[in-house]
């Protein structure tokens, strides 16, 4: 009789807010929790083996890396507590909207992220067990639809972060990963990305990504002064993890699934 693979999906918060979905996969965890100030009831990330404290660096990825150390399933998966994958086809009205946006030239409505504040009619929608292990055969990981930019991933980088931090991520894979650096360019080259850092894989290949990808990350920070990056700069972690994340999967060639992502935005939340 074929085992049925085990499963959990991490919810990572960084702040009071309310638990969407509270039911296996969902696992809720409070992401930099070593320095929350949050009097929230879930698992923080500042057991084991962690670096919670960095969290205003690495965002998300003090939760990842958590992830990584402290926890062992067949199947793994990091969203956000507002932003949930799903198998569901977008609804056609959303769809006339996002064009109805287009054609008058507003484009904040894009493809693959459905904006709702309705949480009762799409909770039921997010990605499920049954969903991801018939995925997760043909597939080698789940990642949210690609973000179509205005600029290629280099020039938005630059527009809207230090350009000198790519400099140095360059010469970082260079020097510890070279066989990686025609899968940067090429990233860099184009206009479409996976960002928010969400994914989800079996767990050899998590290991296996985790393990380069903190790698580099740890290399990084040793090199900046992060005290030169203030407020929405400060994710500045984060923001290179979104990049070489891309950097991973082009190089290995995987099977990819693309989904739609719910955000519940500005929602209204009753039990």
């Amino acid at each position: 009789m074929k085992k049925t693979p085990t499963i959990e999906l991490y919810t990572f918060f960084y702040k009071n807010a309310p638990v969407i979905i509270n039911h296996s996969p969902y696992i809720p965890i409070m992401a930099g929790n070593a320095q929350s100030k949050a009097a929230i009831d879930m698992q923080g990330d500042d057991t084991g083996d962690h670096i919670s404290s960095k969290n205003k660096y690495y965002s998300e990825l003090t939760g990842t890396y958590w992830v990584w150390k402290n926890t062992c399933q067949d199947i793994v998966g990091v969203v956000h507590y507002r932003r949930f994958l799903t198998k569901q086809t977008e609804p056609l009205s959303y769809r006339l909207k996002r064009l109805l946006y287009y054609l008058v030239g507003i484009h904040y409505k894009r493809y693959g992220l459905i904006y709702t504040k309705n949480v009762q009619k799409f909770k039921g929608a997010v990605l499920n067990e049954n969903e991801i292990i018939e995925l997760l055969n043909e597939y080698d990981i789940i990642l949210p639809t690609k973000r179509k930019l205005k600029y290629t991933v280099r020039e938005h980088y630059q527009r809207y972060h230090n350009a000198k931090d790519l400099e140095l991520l360059q010469t970082i894979i260079q020097e510890k990963c070279p066989e990686y650096g025609g899968a940067l360019e090429r990233v860099l080259a184009s206009k479409r990305m996976y960002a928010n850092n969400m994914l989800v894989m079996k767990r050899a290949d998590f290991d296996c990504c985790m393990s380069w990808l903190f790698k580099l990350l740890f290399e990084f920070e040793n090199r900046v002064k992060l005290a030169e990056y203030q407020g929405y700069q400060e994710r500045i972690l984060g923001f290179i993890a979104e990049r070489l994340l891309n950097v991973w999967i082009e190089k290995q060639q995987l099977r990819i699934k693309e989904l739609p992502v719910i955000y519940f935005k500005h929602f209204k939340f009753s039990k």
